[in-house]
């Protein structure tokens, strides 16, 4: 079985890796700088975002730490990373990566349900 993606906040139609960066440009136009996706084998999804930088985050399960993407040899942090409940958080550069490979990497894996070869990712288990 192919595993499908949703919003989670959004509706319930499954958006596919075609269809996936137009759905989260539309949410951080208006202002919606987190998003989870919810797949159908039950993995969830995160990015978080201040524009530039977004931390993008993969879960297998529920209380699952996850992987997370990095830049090694960042040196900086970054601020402005609103969360839904209004908490607006920093990270350090190192953790995140730019919105460019952020959507390279959450299109990738809405299409084949693994991280790109050549993603750079921390596993935090």
């Amino acid at each position: 079985m192919i595993e499908s993606w949703v919003i989670s906040d959004d509706s319930r139609v499954p958006v596919s890796s075609e269809t996936v960066l137009e759905a989260l440009r539309s949410r951080i136009d208006s202002g919606q700088l987190e998003a989870w996706l919810t797949s159908s084998s039950g993995r969830s999804l995160a990015l978080v975002t201040n524009t530039e930088r977004a931390m993008v985050m993969l879960f297998e399960e529920e209380g699952d730490p996850g992987e997370h993407a990095v830049d090694p040899g960042a040196q900086r942090s970054s601020d402005g990373f609103v969360l839904s409940n209004g908490q607006d958080d920093e990270y350090p550069d190192e953790d995140t990566v730019r919105i460019r490979e952020a959507f390279r990497l959450v299109k990738h894996i809405v299409g084949t349900g693994s991280w790109p070869t050549d993603a750079r990712r921390v596993v935090d288990r």
